[in-house]
């Protein structure tokens, strides 16, 4: 099976891409972990509104690897003092709720798997292909303005 590629974008407005991490669920999970951030024990899984309405990532679950993008973050954010990600925040729509995303995030893939459960992977190469781009050029605004309108 074809792993697919994570988007990760940093607070500071840093873009890297990543494969999917092979291996057991805990192996996976290990690596999603680090690249999330070194204090990170417990990850959360949001699906921000605009990674779909602005961005035109799948939204539905289906048994098509890597077809649905999620974004992965700190669940201890606020415990671990991180700060502001513009990106994960816009996404978010902090600017309509309050809440911002915190710390390093990871867009990534996800499927259902044949027990009928949900499970992480790569984005898929059409999904990676949509969003990189336009996260990438969202990340280069916020770098010059330092905030996104």
């Amino acid at each position: 099976m074809k792993l697919g590629k994570m988007i990760r974008i940093t607070a500071d407005n840093e873009i890297t891409v990543h494969d999917f991490p092979d291996g057991t669920h805990q192996e996976q999970n290990k690596k999603i972990r680090e690249l999330i951030g070194s204090r990170c024990s417990i990850y959360e899984h949001v699906m921000p509104m605009r990674l779909y309405t602005e961005l035109g990532a799948g939204r539905e679950c289906t048994y098509d690897y890597g077809q649905c993008a999620n974004i992965l973050v700190d669940e201890e954010g606020y415990i671990h003092d991180l700060p502001v990600n513009l990106i994960g925040s816009w996404l978010y729509e902090t600017d309509k709720h309050g809440y911002p995303i915190l710390g390093t995030i990871l867009i990534a893939g996800e499927y259902l798997s044949m027990d009928g459960g949900i499970d992480f992977s790569g984005l898929s190469e059409s999904q990676f292909q949509t969003l990189y781009p336009k996260l990438k050029d969202l990340v280069e605004k916020a770098k010059k303005a330092g905030k996104l309108s």
